[in-house]
């Protein structure tokens, strides 16, 4: 068992609903159009498969998908979406449980990595990666750039989301690279707000390419965005390609 924090049946029953936007059409085109090009004619290995925002509508797009999911809860809603049969998940931590097979993309997204609160275990989630992937296949990260010119000194947080039905706001230790997201949801018309936080281990995208590197992985490539836009300085995250070697 990893450091992560593990999904309850609450938190796997309304995931859906509130990353609706984030599930949609439009939304997950360029993801899925993106991946689909990685993939080719091989299969793909979703990392933290979730409840299958991305892997169902992968499969569907005609590329065979295998994931692995910590949360039993999460994995219980996946069902309800598809059949083992068709799209088939392991139960385990992405960081050391393995599944028969290789695989020519390997994919983690939507900042997941930083799910595992530990560098030694982000590190041998590029390992477990590496270890599944076919020679010249990739693995694939989608991981926000962490905000820290938000902060002036004396202040360790920073709001993500202001709205009539959520507020967002990460506090941070510099010293241990740990945020902790904080979230206040309205529910209902009455006023009450419910709490809910998680904690993670932000990475910068020079730390990732030496994980990379410790699993035998080379980069090749990083964007700004599922579309490709050009990774800058100012980019708020970034979507990293690195290839196991032929």
């Amino acid at each position: 068992m990893t450091s992560s924090e593990l999904w309850t049946h609450e938190t796997a029953e309304r995931y859906d609903a509130e990353e609706s936007e984030m599930s949609s059409a439009a939304a997950l085109g360029p993801t899925l159009a993106f991946l689909a090009e990685l993939a080719g004619d091989g299969r793909a290995l979703e990392f933290a498969i979730g409840t299958g925002r991305v892997g169902v509508p992968l499969r569907e797009h005609g590329v065979p998908v295998v994931g692995i999911e910590l949360s039993e809860h999460m994995v219980a809603v996946l069902r309800r979406k598809i059949d083992e049969d068709v799209l088939p998940v392991v139960v385990g931590d992405m960081a050391t449980t393995v599944v028969p097979g290789t695989f020519s993309l390997v994919y983690l997204v939507y900042n997941t990595i930083s799910n595992l609160l530990t560098q030694d275990e982000q590190v041998e989630c590029f390992r477990n990666a590496a270890r599944h992937l076919a020679p010249g296949g990739r693995f694939v990260i989608e991981l926000g750039v962490p905000p820290l010119r938000f902060l002036p000194p004396g202040q360790v947080a920073v709001p993500f989301d202001v709205s009539e039905s959520h507020l967002g706001f990460d506090t941070f230790d510099l010293v241990e690279q740990i945020l902790v997201s904080h979230h206040f949801t309205r529910e209902g018309d009455d006023g009450r707000y419910r709490r809910d936080n998680s904690r993670h281990r932000y990475a910068w995208p020079a730390e990732l390419d030496l994980m990379a590197r410790i699993a035998g992985l080379e980069p090749e490539r990083r964007v700004a965005d599922w579309g490709g836009a050009p990774f800058t300085q100012d980019s708020a995250k970034h979507i990293s390609v690195w290839r196991k070697p032929a």
